[in-house]
């Protein structure tokens, strides 16, 4: 996740803090000693991290932009805390952001999914004598309560700050380390960026779920079978090249420059399996299924980035038995050798993929779908063109009224079956005097089903229950032959 860090410059962030035993520092100068650390951090395990940099105070200025646009940010903000005086001030602000217009909005909450972290160039003390802890935590509950304050634990001294912001790169800058498995053959990798944890039911299972450390390649398939899977979220595997005595020494990303460093340079020369795996799925256009968790897979495949660069990216599906509904349960997979014949025919010319499934699916039926409201004009323009051949046309016109009737009832769309009643009665007095006496009876008999329908009652809004024609003693009706 792209990071922009928001750096407070105001006055009140060059009061002195005194350092015994050192020179004078101010409050800025903590926070850039702080933020060297979490940069440093960034450079080191975060390679292929984007972080954007802006100072504010009454004004802003963006010193480091960002090279791409993105969808989700992690916003870094590190202040001392003060809420300033009079209009524009962070006191003012909060207590005007719900009188402001359009124009002048409040920037919280962000138009994007973001994470506020709030670094306090303060102890928790100092902000508890004012109301700057109150306000901070409205700025977090503001962003849908995503993010945490950090507080200066102890005297304000460069030790102190480290320690704090050590804090936050433990909570949101640890880089994922995991062993990608397949038979024998084992690679050290970072997945980047760090998987998040995934919760399926708020409700049943409120337990975020995360990711195993240990990636076991379960199985291949064809990206022809496959296809285009929805999934959570998507990773690159970085190869970790690690030496004799266990020690890191390099993630095996190379840099367009001439002057690689050594670490870079030794790691490229040691065999690795996450390499030998993303040439072969390249070579073959296959996709291997890795377990991330009980229950839960994904899948390792090749994506290229240009003609002459591709990567080997991890793609997340959802938690589940049976993640993809094509290929069935994943646990009924297998190896082509256990079937009795080859599911892909001795010429590879089949495939056994998608299943077909045991029961009918609804979208394979004829339902009733009003996505645009000429669909539902139709069907009703239909029942009236039926309502004026009665009774002619009586079976057709109860088979149309009755699967208007069961989609009102399933969408809850009780004011439709109220309004057709109403037309089927205006329909009954606009008819002419030549008409069959049995057309009036059915017209005022199905409009009061559906009036009783339109009440909701379980006697009369039975979905299973059908509208059926009124008999009657007219001879030659078409009600006295069915």
């Amino acid at each position: 996740m792209p990071t922009v860090v928001v750096m407070d410059v105001s006055l009140s962030m060059t009061r002195p803090v005194s350092i015994e035993g050192s020179e004078e520092y101010q409050r800025k100068h903590l926070a850039a000693h702080g933020l060297t650390m979490l940069f440093e951090h960034m450079a080191t395990n975060y390679k292929l991290e984007f972080t954007a940099l802006v100072v504010f105070s009454s004004l802003w200025e963006l010193m480091v932009p960002f090279t791409r646009d993105y969808n989700t940010l992690q916003v870094v903000l590190v202040t001392d805390g003060c809420l300033g005086i009079g209009r524009g001030s962070l006191r003012h602000s909060l207590a005007t952001h719900n009188q402001r217009s359009e124009n002048n909005r409040f920037p919280l909450p962000f138009p994007f999914p973001s994470k506020l972290y709030i670094m306090c160039m303060a102890n928790l003390e100092e902000l508890q004598s004012t109301d700057s802890l109150e306000c901070l935590e409205r700025l977090i509950d503001l962003n849908n309560g995503e993010g945490q304050i950090f507080t200066i634990d102890g005297p304000l001294c460069l030790k102190n700050v480290q320690s704090m912001f050590g804090k936050l790169i433990d909570l949101a800058y640890t880089p994922f380390h995991a062993v990608l498995k397949c038979g024998h053959l084992t690679a050290d990798v970072q997945v980047f960026p760090r998987p998040e944890p995934f919760v399926v039911d708020e409700e049943i299972d409120p337990i975020p779920k995360v990711i195993n450390t240990d990636l076991e390649i379960v199985g291949f398939i064809d990206i022809a079978d496959i296809s285009s899977p929805p999934v959570l979220s998507r990773h690159l595997v970085l190869p970790i090249a690690l030496n004799k005595e266990g020690d890191e020494v390099g993630t095996g990303i190379t840099d367009d420059n001439e002057d690689e460093n050594s670490a870079n340079q030794i790691a490229g020369k040691i065999p690795n399996f996450c390499v030998l795996l993303h040439g072969s799925l390249k070579v073959e256009g296959m996709v291997a299924i890795v377990q991330l968790g009980p229950e839960w897979h994904g899948m390792l495949y090749s994506q290229a980035d240009s003609k002459k660069k591709s990567n080997l990216m991890m793609s997340l599906f959802e938690p589940g038995p049976e993640p993809l509904p094509w290929l069935g349960k994943m646990a009924q997979l297998g190896p082509i050798s256990d079937a009795k014949e080859n599911p892909y025919g001795e010429d590879d010319n089949k495939s056994p993929f998608p299943l077909q499934p045991k029961n009918k699916r609804s979208y394979a039926q004829n339902v009733t779908v009003w996505i645009k409201p000429s669909g539902l004009q139709t069907d009703v323009q239909k029942i009236l063109r039926n309502a004026r051949k009665l009774p002619e046309k009586t079976q057709t016109f109860y088979k149309e009224l009755n699967r208007l009737r069961k989609a009102a009832l399933a969408f809850g769309f009780l004011d439709l079956l109220k309004g057709v009643a109403d037309m089927l009665e205006r329909e009954c007095t606009l008819l002419p005097d030549t008409a069959h006496p049995d057309a009036a009876f059915q017209l005022t008999h199905a409009a009061q089903q559906l009036k009783l329908a339109s009440t909701g009652t379980s006697e009369y809004a039975a979905y299973d229950q059908n509208i059926t024609p009124l008999h009657t003693d007219f001879s030659g009706s078409s009600t006295d032959r069915m």
